[in-house]
């Protein structure tokens, strides 16, 4: 039994942003480290040419010079610290996949950037690091169960050119994301009064894993969804989101199925008083299954 989950995290990924995005990160990860839930790992910086082989060069070349539109085609005004912090955010999923893979679960304390396209940025995400796992580990099926407010739409175009993607968003705002072979998109009306719709969506997901038998399950636990969040549509209370924690990380470790985790979406401010304590909730229900 571990200790505490093992995580990816470095003061790199912490970037001043319009949103609470990359600022979140530092708060997140030493209230996690000071609760005793996680371990902390540094991972470094990503290897470019990894990123130039899943997203256009054109793109990926404008954002590490901080030249042209595409820099900012993710939403931010362009700044070295966001690129440090993203290409270390990115080391961080790949290192945090081997590390689940050695010890069963893993975490990185980061976005996972599902709104990234092959060819841009799109709504606060630059490089889909969801995908980048997939591409990192050719030989191994990924599973992407993505519980964020919006639907993993760029995670999508990416299951097309990547045979050993599967995308499964259970979301409140879809923004047109097309259903295919190896991504589906359950969006859901407000929850917050009946539990059950969401539960019904997260055992679907369940029956489909255990259908497409991955190595790997990406959990995007977001918290965006909360009722207090401005964007969500959810309208989840923060116990209903404990619960849905509590279930994903349950049925990986049952089903004995690897799986890293990361933060996904979440806006509320003051980051301290409100974000922090949700996604401190993911980490919380990690180690009580895992740990305990």
């Amino acid at each position: 039994m571990l200790s505490s989950i093992p995580t990816c995290f470095s003061d790199n990924y912490s970037a001043e942003t319009s949103t609470a995005s990359m600022k979140k990160l530092a708060p997140v990860a030493r209230a996690a480290e000071s609760a005793g839930y996680v371990t902390l790992h540094d991972p470094g910086l990503i290897d470019r040419e990894k990123l130039r082989s899943l997203h256009d060069p054109d793109y990926v070349r404008a954002f590490i010079t901080g030249k042209g539109d595409l820099a900012a085609s993710q939403g931010w005004k362009w700044t070295a610290k966001i690129r440090t912090g993203v290409l270390a955010i990115n080391a961080g999923q790949i290192e945090g996949a081997r590390m689940a893979m050695e010890h069963g679960i893993a975490a990185n304390v980061a976005l996972g950037f599902h709104h990234a396209k092959p060819e841009r940025g799109w709504y606060f995400c630059t490089f889909n690091g969801l995908a980048l796992v997939a591409q990192e580990f050719p030989d191994k099926r990924i599973f992407v169960l993505d519980c964020d407010e919006h639907c993993g739409d760029g995670t999508a175009e990416f299951t097309k050119v990547l045979p050993n993607l599967y995308n499964f968003s259970i979301n409140g705002t879809t923004w047109g994301m097309l259903e295919s072979e190896r991504s589906i998109c359950r969006t859901l009306k407000p929850v917050k009064e009946d539990f059950t719709p969401y539960r019904d969506a997260l055992e679907e997901a369940f029956q489909t894993i255990r259908s497409w038998k991955p190595d790997l399950i990406i959990y995007q636990a977001g918290a965006d969804p909360h009722v207090d969040d401005p964007i969500s549509s959810h309208s989840m209370t923060t116990e209903q989101l404990l619960e849905r924690d509590r279930m994903v990380f349950r049925f990986c470790n049952s089903e004995k199925i690897t799986v890293l985790f990361v933060l996904a979406g979440g806006y509320q401010t003051p980051i301290e008083d409100k974000l922090v304590p949700l996604h401190l909730n993911t980490f919380r229900a990690a180690y009580e299954e895992y740990c305990l």
